[in-house]
């Protein structure tokens, strides 16, 4: 189930967590999206970061990003750490696992 996240992190705050948790080069010439940003940070936040992310963006927007992400942007431990918080704190379903990639044998 993909649910598309409606907010925007404030400028200075996505240009910092960019900075600090992608360390490839971007693919093509779009800039990458907020939640992709959000998820990234999510997956590698230190405790500290996960208190700031918590006050700012906010819970709500934590688990917008959650029910938004794509395969493999949030790995099965960041996933479990983030649905535990993210569901007591906003009382929202968030399925147990993150999504992931599935490939039809009968198609390749």
């Amino acid at each position: 189930m993909t649910v598309s996240a409606t907010f925007s992190l404030p400028r200075e705050m996505a240009a910092d967590l960019e900075r600090r948790f992608f360390w490839w080069e971007q693919v093509g010439t779009a800039p990458r999206s907020d939640v992709r940003i959000l998820a990234q940070a999510m997956r590698y936040a230190s405790f500290a970061e996960v208190r700031r992310l918590e006050t700012a963006p906010g819970v709500a927007a934590l688990a917008a990003v959650m029910l938004s992400s794509e395969p493999g942007w949030l790995d099965e431990r960041s996933w479990e750490f983030w649905r535990g918080r993210l569901m007591r704190a906003t009382g929202q379903v968030i399925p147990n696992e993150a999504p992931r990639r599935s490939i039809d044998a009968d198609l390749v």
